[in-house]
Formats: structure tokens, sequence, C-alpha cells
């Protein structure tokens, strides 16, 4: 895998980026060939996005040594990099939504006439951009009123208008339809034929084999390896990816499984969740798996009510069930520790009693019951072991792992039949993981139904007894415990097939 130096535009070497407490990148490298097509691959948190925007001046790299272009470089900011010659497609889209397709484009370059911006000379510049590209987009379109496709697609042509050396594009296809993805694959080859270098970030297999030259591995922030794609194949690939083995911190305990709790039939959610179906049961530990973009959480949300649905049925018991507010679905018994605890989980500076209590305050009666609700609070925090000098402490005084603990007890509070757990040890330290995981497998054992998701596979697979694969919305396996393997979850993770149950 030895090349000479000088065939590389870039060359990223031993790259670190600490952040507060987290080491995300442990001296990666990563070494780019002009006029080619270089993949980043690896599961979520592997550090691809983050390498980048080190790249970029986004997320300037603690140390370590970046040459571009044949000279060391240490871009500052992101238009520094634009003027050097590198654009960034990001997979979170930040239009301008008022503004229009044009002024999008060309925002902060605008063509000028004197003091003024020119617009006819803009449209002009707009359409023959377009024209080049073979893009069906109107200039004058306001752009909040485009599809995320099409916002998409002027993200990409707005790269490609800056002439870069270099076009990195982070999960370009995420929102695409098939004729996009076409076109898309069409610029690319003009770019590669004008000696563009694209460095390319994408979980679809399909995608990477059809368009790569290189392909380089990265796993928990370490470099793995590089090779040309022609050298590879999926199950290579994978293997790379995942490349450990689930540990003894899950401390699954076989519970009984009770009969079905809740059914899903059918369940859609506009373009986040397409047709999903299962079965949970009392005692079970139900697992989502799948990569950025999947649904998964969007699945949670849309049967907790705090997403629309559009499509299908839910049964609770047997019984058909209505939820469109989280109301409704903490009525039913169901229960959702969020996914973003600081976005809407917790509320910082209200104490942990308060916390706790949020989502059952009817109980407390009016005026409300501060003995009732101090002894409930107490309780919780002994049970769950919550590390805190009194409940009255601001919640955002403590710890991850304690906040995440404050929320457990908050729904375990409504005395749910059913539990959702959104990535539940996110952000917490080990030990603070292994406490969480025995409650989640103690509550299974008192008959409760888990739902847990997950983008940390040994963590799914370590606790649970089915787990649930998904790819951009749809289902793609339910695989049982008996069958589990990194490998067999990625592939279904990767895959454009919709899941067909077996016929009886």
């Amino acid at each position: 895998m030895s090349q000479v130096s000088q065939e590389y535009i870039l060359e990223m070497t031993d790259i670190v980026k600490e952040f507060p407490g987290v080491r995300a990148l442990k001296g990666v490298q990563l070494k780019v060939r002009p006029g080619t097509v270089h993949t980043l691959m690896g599961e979520n948190g592997a550090g691809k996005s983050t390498l980048m925007k080190c790249l970029i001046g986004i997320h300037p790299p603690t140390s370590g040594k970046i040459v571009f272009g044949g000279k060391e470089v240490r871009f500052k900011t992101t238009l520094e990099a634009l003027n050097a010659g590198i654009s960034m497609i990001h997979q979170e889209l930040s239009p301008v939504p008022e503004r229009s397709v044009a002024e999008n484009l060309w925002l902060g370059r605008a063509p000028r006439r004197g003091l003024r911006v020119d617009h006819k000379k803009m449209r002009e510049d707009s359409i023959a951009l377009f024209k080049k590209l073979d893009l069906d987009l109107d200039p004058d379109d306001k752009m909040g009123d485009l599809t995320v496709a099409k916002m998409q697609m002027v993200e990409i042509a707005k790269a490609v208008s800056y002439d870069s050396r270099i076009v990195i594009m982070d999960e370009p296809t995420s929102s695409l339809t098939d004729a996009e993805v076409e076109q898309l694959f069409k610029i690319i080859a003009d770019l590669k034929a004008k000696n563009v270098a694209i460095i390319y970030i994408s979980h679809k297999m399909d995608e990477i084999f059809r368009i790569s030259d290189d392909i380089t591995v990265y796993r928990d922030g370490e470099y793995i390896a590089t090779d040309r794609a022609e050298n590879l194949n999926v199950d290579k690939v994978i293997q790379l990816m995942v490349g450990r083995e689930v540990t003894d911190m899950f401390p699954k305990v076989e519970c009984p499984i009770g009969e079905t709790i809740l059914k899903v039939e059918h369940l859609s959610a506009g373009r986040a969740v397409k047709d999903v179906s299962f079965e949970l049961h009392r005692g079970e530990i139900l697992g989502f798996a799948g990569l950025v973009g999947a649904g998964r959480t969007e699945t949670a949300e849309t049967i907790f009510g705090m997403r629309r649905m559009t499509g299908g049925k839910l049964y609770k018991d047997g019984k058909e069930i209505h939820i469109k507010s989280p109301e409704q679905a903490i009525a039913n018994k169901i229960a959702l520790l969020t996914e973003d605890r600081r976005g809407n989980g917790i509320v910082g500076l209200l104490s942990i009693k308060d916390n706790t209590v949020l989502a059952n305050l009817k109980q407390y009666g009016f005026p409300l019951n501060h003995k009732r609700i101090r002894a409930d609070t107490e309780e919780y925090v002994k049970k769950l072991n919550t590390k805190t000098p009194t409940i009255e402490t601001p919640i955002q005084n403590l710890s991850g792992g304690n906040q995440q603990k404050v929320l457990v007890g908050r729904w375990l509070l409504t005395d749910p039949d059913i539990l959702i757990v959104d990535e539940p040890t996110r952000g917490i330290d080990v030990g603070a993981k292994a406490e969480i995981h025995s409650l989640i497998t103690r509550l299974a054992g008192e008959g409760k139904a888990i739902i847990m998701i997950s983008s940390e596979l040994p963590e799914v697979m370590g606790m649970s007894d089915r787990i649930v694969v998904m790819h951009e919305g749809t289902m793609t396996a339910i695989v049982d415990r008996k069958d589990f393997s990194s490998e067999l979850i990625l592939k279904y993770a990767t895959s454009e097939t919709p899941y067909q149950p077996a016929e009886a």
C-alpha cells in the first residue's frame, strides 16, 4: 500500500483531535491522490467527519501535519480552506430559507456592480452553472420552498462552483432520489476528469464500490487501513470497520419473554419512517440498529407522539391505540428516554427533584404535594445510585451519567409498561454505562418491555434479545440473538432491500 509522496494532493499525518474529556482522533492519517474518489468508511463515531472538519478549519487539530498541494497548511477558518481550494458538502444542511437559490449559491461572494449586488449577473451565473451540471434548478425559487433533495443539489452545485482541487462530500446522497444520485455520479466523473480529488463519506456499500478508487477505514478515532477499492469487497470492509468483540460490560440476563405488548403495523412518518412493522413482548429488550439517517430515532418519536404518523397502526395488548402527542403516549404507559439529553431531556436550571417529577406532575395534585414529590425523588435517587449532594442540586451540575439516571427515574415514576431508551449511554463514562445496562436488564426482568436504540454495535448486540435493523427509514432485518454478529448487522444496516418477513 506504500506510494510515492508526490502522488498525493493531500497528506494528513498523525492527526490528533481532543475535545474536553474526549480524544476524538488518535493519530490518524489520510493520503489522497488527485483525480480520484477516496472514500472514508467507519461506524458512527469513527472520526470521519471530525477529520474533515480538522482539514477545513472548523475544528483545528490538536496536533499533526497537513500537507496540501505540496505545502504544509493549517486552516483557521473554512474561508481559508475554500480560498486554498478545498470545499465541503456538509451532512447537515444550513441554507438561508428566506433567500433565493441564487442568493444561497453565491452567499458571501455575490457579483457586484459598484456597491450593489448585481442580481442579473448572479442569476445568469447560476443558470450557467446549473446548465453545466445538468441540474433542474431555478435560481429564483425560495430556498425554503425546496425539498431536502433539491437543497442538497444546490449545496453540491455550490461546492463545485468554487473550482476546488478537493471536494469533500459527507453523506451527499442521504436525501437524493435514484435519478439525482446518478446525476451526482456524473458530476463526480466530470470532476475526476479535471483532476479534482473527491473525498467521499458514505455508508452505502453499493455506491462506494461503484465510484471509489481508494478506501480508508477508521474505527473509534483510529486509522485502520487504506487500500484500492478493487482489492476490497463488502465483507472485507465490514470486517475492517467492526474488528472487535462484544465485551462483558453488557450484563445480559435471560429473562422470560411474555406475550406481545406492542404491535406496530406498517408505521410511516413522511420520508423519515417507511412501512415499519414489528412486535414487542413483555420482558424483551428489542434493539434497534442502523447507521446515520437510518430512521431509528424517528420511529421511536412517531410511536411516542412527537412526530406525526402518516400511515400504519399501533396496538397495545391487542387493542388499537391512537397516539398524537407524548401525553397520549404516557397515558398508554409508554415512556421515551430521549437521545438528546441536553436538548429535550434535562431542564438544566431546575433541581434534580423538579426534573424527576416533570413527566408525572398530574399525580401530585393541586396544589402540589411536595412531601410526596420529595419522597419519590429520594426513592429513585437511592434506587438508581445517583450521586448528588441533595435533590435540590441543579441537574446541570451533575455528570452526564448521573443526569441520565435522573431521566430514567423520571420515566420510571410514570410506571410505564414500555420504555424506549434512545442512545441511553451516549456521552457517559464506562462505570455509569454498566450501571445503566444493569438497570435496563433489571427492568426487563420485572416484565417491562424495552426498546433500545444504540449506535454502538457491541452495546445493542450485548443487551438485546432481538435486533431490528434499519436503513434510510426502512426496516431491512429482524435478527434473533442466536444469529447476532457484527458483520451480519452491519450488512443489513447498509442494505437497500426492505425486510420481508418469512411466510408462515
